[in-house]
């Protein structure tokens, strides 16, 4: 299965969220360099981090090395991808799912929906009910289709992922793994500085702009 490739920033993300019913006073904004400056610049409180890297040899090997340290957890909402070009959607997912406390939803919201049906499945089966639902997928291709640049299909060639802070521990997750990555402690405080850190060892992710999920006022977002 496969859907509308997509042109991934902060934009066209607020539209998806829109499109399934999120509301309150969350959105993604860019992160622009993960030294010191740029980590500086970004809005506090964040509950998310969403990093895109090419998909490359090196970091494959790298992910193989990762699949070792996957684990599991009762409070981590972990999807696996099987649909193709969904790692935008799949990633937002990842970080609305595992921020309960601070997201909420319209009345008739699509993904409280999905996430309500999909609480006590297996990620393999969460991923399956993803393929089969229309809503979702509608939401995602038509933000697509608005993109200022054409993607072709055959040359989308990055990856998105998901940091998320889980009762005090950084976990990664990628829809392309078994399932979640611990990466230790971490506070809410410095979320984005252990993690930029912790991404600095891994030059096998070579990042390209991440995308940050803060608190804004929801009155000067595109979509609204």
């Amino acid at each position: 299965m496969e859907w509308q490739p997509m042109e991934i920033n902060p934009e066209m993300l607020n539209k998806v969220l829109s499109g399934l019913g999120v509301c309150g006073s969350w959105g993604f904004v860019d992160v622009l360099g993960l030294e010191d400056e740029g980590v500086s610049s970004v809005p506090s409180p964040s509950c998310a981090l969403m990093l895109l890297f090419p998909l490359t040899q090196q970091h494959e090997s790298f992910r193989q090395q990762q699949a070792g340290k996957v684990s599991g957890g009762t409070d981590l909402y972990f999807l696996k991808q099987t649909v193709v070009n969904s790692c935008g959607t799949v990633a937002l997912l990842h970080a609305v799912a595992n921020n309960p406390t601070h997201i909420e939803y319209d009345g008739d919201s699509a993904l409280k929906k999905f996430l309500d049906e999909t609480a006590n499945m297996t990620p393999a089966q969460r991923a399956t009910h993803l393929e089969n639902n229309q809503a979702i997928r509608e939401a995602h291709d038509e933000v697509a289709v608005q993109g200022q640049c054409r993607v072709e299909a055959d040359n989308v060639n990055f990856h998105f992922i998901t940091f998320v802070n889980v009762k005090g521990q950084l976990y990664e997750l990628d829809g392309r793994m078994e399932g979640p990555v611990n990466h230790g402690t971490t506070k809410d405080d410095s979320f984005i500085k252990v993690r930029s850190s912790s991404h600095s060892s891994n030059p096998s992710r070579c990042v390209k702009p991440s995308i940050h999920l803060i608190p804004v006022d929801v009155s000067n977002l595109p979509f609204m």
